[in-house]
């Protein structure tokens, strides 16, 4: 079985810097760390590989990334906890995509990689909460997709089962390989690295794609590929002063009209 986790370099400060003219997150690699939503989706990988390899088959378990090359300290990181191979899209091409852009070179990439049984990443990313990689990833692989998975899902036969989240409570569905999961972030705790796996991280190979090697369209990457772009960002200011309603009851409700107004504006 060969597995694909899509991991994210996000910041792992809550003091961010935005680009003024394209309204995107700069990312400069200080600080960064794994999407803690794509964390649970590896160590669930990595579950499904002991169980396998203690079953007397064969799985791999690759990371898959798009970012700046400081990302590849974080690829290295996974390889360390058990993943076997990392693969990194960097590109000046790849830079201010939105959720289809980002879908199409992620797409690009698992290309690369073959055909996998399995595809996880996490439910959304804490930098951009739109929880929409992982369906997008599903159709444009033509493949099944369960979001939201709440519990290790068993995959045998070539089916896999899982409990998903939804409005109502949590649901089992099941579905024929190759999928997609995206993974809650409860699910499980990304396991500690091990010395062996420090060591075996230090000398491993991180394959690094530029848009042209990965076989990208670069009108359909980036800035250049994304429908949707963001027109401003900024902090919204904090007005801690207080606001004194006196009067009868219609004049209270007037005044607290004109206070909703304020704040609407």
């Amino acid at each position: 079985m060969n597995i694909v986790v899509c991991v994210k370099a996000v910041p792992g400060s809550t003091e961010v810097k935005m680009d003024t003219k394209t309204h995107t997150i700069i990312r400069d690699g200080g600080e960064a760390v794994v999407n803690p939503f794509d964390a649970a989706a590896l160590e669930v990988a990595l579950r499904i590989k002991d169980e396998h390899r203690a079953a007397g088959e064969a799985c791999t378990v690759t990371v898959l990334s798009m970012g700046i090359p400081a990302t590849e300290k974080l690829l290295r990181d996974c390889i360390a906890r058990g993943a076997d191979a990392g693969l990194l899209l960097s590109d000046r091409a790849f830079a201010g995509a939105d959720t289809l852009a980002t879908t199409y070179a992620l797409s690009c990439g698992i290309a690369r990689l073959g055909a996998p049984d399995l595809v996880l990443c996490g439910k959304m990313a804490v930098d951009g909460d739109t929880a929409q990689i992982g369906p997008e990833l599903a159709g444009a692989l033509n493949v099944p997709c369960a979001v939201g998975v709440a519990g290790l899902p068993a995959v045998t036969d070539g089916t896999v089962t899982v409990q998903r989240e939804f409005d109502a409570g949590v649901a089992t569905a099941a579905f024929p390989l190759p999928a997609v999961l995206t993974v809650a972030k409860d699910v499980a705790e990304l396991r500690m690295a091990s010395i062996a796996g420090i060591l075996a991280a230090e000398d491993a190979e991180i394959s690094v794609l530029s848009a042209e090697a990965a076989g990208a369209e670069t009108a359909r990457t980036g800035l250049a590929g994304s429908p949707t772009q963001v027109v401003r960002s900024f902090v919204p200011e904090r007005d801690e002063r207080g606001v004194e309603i006196t009067g009868d009851a219609a004049e209270q409700a007037v005044q607290i009209a004109e206070v909703l107004k304020g704040m609407a504006l």
